[in-house]
């Protein structure tokens, strides 16, 4: 049976994006580890990335006109913006200063919980209801990472803090974009979000900086190879763009199976790269169970975007919307109202992309609820 053209792109983009986020991730451990390149920076290493991310989207949008801006307030600014930057540039530092004290393998395997922050974080933020159902499967993640915690043999008290504050704060992240721009109806793309947010980022980074690295990097004698950081930045900026390619061509639940495949494959990536990253049965029992748990959520979700679709909505007509709504994901420009009211049916698979996504570097904004009562910045 013929594989047609789009569904080979779509593969392509799937695993450009498997590629990249497994790249940034090993690349990040391999610059911060004392043991190879010995840059133990977490936070001059996001700082060099935001304010590379923001530089290109500055030249996108600014200078080349590739990319429209949005009209953008002050209040809706200091109200959404710098909040959402705040617990972003948190959970980057967190998570990468998690790399100077747990292996590659072992982060993967708490990332698991991040469904568990994010709908504890719902149901606290009053965005998602306390299920019986939900419940357990967080229950049974939770179970899983404590088992694989427990077989853990280089196990970090701290290094784990690090990566479960980290997982928190991108989990509230997730959540408060959600809740905020849900009321002020505004969509950015990844080049107009990284052109907001990276920015904003840089400053919130700038004062944990100040305080404890800079003294450090004063006194110590540090390497520091422009084409590595540049080399690193690029594939963090990269793993945007792949990100909206996908998210374009392929389904929520596409993306949340790909993200179990990328954490096997980067699990299996590490123990080959990294040799201290040694794996224990009992981590891959826990990580497995954790995984049940994460599949039947997923599972979950999926069958209440089935369930919330329209009555009287074929497959067939269905197909077809989605068809239309997928090439209008892949212009990068910022839609305008007649636009935004056409794409109902995207808007609840972005918004489940949203849960879906809590990748490394990738503060992307879709679009949100609540257009009907969207009103456009003055």
């Amino acid at each position: 049976m013929m594989i047609s053209q789009q569904v080979l792109v779509t593969y392509a983009y799937l695993l450009l994006y498997i590629l990249l986020s497994s790249g940034v991730i090993l690349y990040n451990k391999w610059v911060l580890s004392p043991k190879y390149f010995n840059f133990p920076f977490p936070i001059t290493l996001t700082m060099i990335h935001m304010g590379f991310s923001g530089l290109v989207a500055f030249f996108l949008i600014r200078v080349f006109k590739l990319v429209s801006p949005v009209k953008m307030t002050f209040q809706i600014y200091a109200t959404c913006v710098i909040p959402i930057s705040a617990f972003f540039a948190s959970s980057l530092w967190f998570g990468n200063t998690a790399y100077l004290f747990i292996s590659v393998a072992f982060i993967q395997m708490l990332k698991a919980l991040m469904p568990v922050a994010t709908f504890l974080m719902a149901v606290i933020c009053g965005t998602d209801k306390l299920r019986c159902d939900v419940f357990l499967n967080m229950v049974l993640v939770s179970l899983g990472v404590v088992i694989s915690s427990y077989g853990e043999i280089h196990f970090n008290i701290v290094g784990t803090v690090y990566q479960v504050t980290g997982i928190f704060a991108e989990a509230l992240r997730l959540v408060l974009t959600q809740v905020l721009l849900q009321k002020k109806g505004l969509t950015l793309n990844p080049i107009t979000s990284l052109y907001y947010i990276a920015p904003c980022s840089f400053v919130f980074l700038f004062v944990p900086w100040y305080l404890l690295e800079m003294p450090e990097m004063g006194i110590s004698q540090i390497q520091f190879n422009i084409w590595i950081f540049f080399s690193n930045a690029l594939c963090a900026l990269a793993l945007n763009f792949s990100i909206f390619l996908v998210i374009g061509r392929t389904s929520a639940v596409t993306i949340r199976v790909s993200g179990v495949l990328k954490d096997w494959i980067l699990i299996a990536l590490a123990t080959i790269l990294f040799p201290e990253s040694t794996i224990t049965k009992l981590n891959i029992i826990g990580y497995a169970i954790a995984l049940c748990g994460v599949v039947m959520y997923n599972y979950l979700k999926a069958k209440d975007v089935g369930s919330s679709q329209m009555p009287g909505e074929s497959l067939i007509d269905r197909a077809a919307k989605d068809l239309k709504l997928d090439k209008k994901a892949s212009d990068l420009h910022f839609p305008d109202d007649n636009q935004l009211n056409s794409t109902g049916g995207k808007i609840g698979r972005n918004l489940n992309h949203l849960e879906a996504k809590g990748d490394e570097e990738t503060p992307f904004i879709p679009y949100t609820k609540g257009l009907s009562s969207r009103t456009k910045p003055s």
